[in-house]
């Protein structure tokens, strides 16, 4: 991705994002603090996503 696509890619997910309404944004946002977190990936980082990846990979 060159560096004009990206600047463009970013602008418009903010407008995007400025441009939806108050009430979804809190939604958004209380939705986001309910769901539950990924221990896995939570307690040991980035390695359990490795090994997904590579298995994904090898199948």
């Amino acid at each position: 991705m060159s560096g004009n696509e990206y600047i463009k890619y970013m602008t418009e997910q903010i407008t995007a994002y400025i441009d939806t309404p108050a009430e979804e944004k809190k939604l958004r946002k209380s939705r986001h603090k309910t769901d539950p977190p990924v221990y896995s990936s939570k307690w040991l980082g980035i390695l359990p996503f490795a090994f997904k990846l590579l298995l994904k990979k090898t199948e």
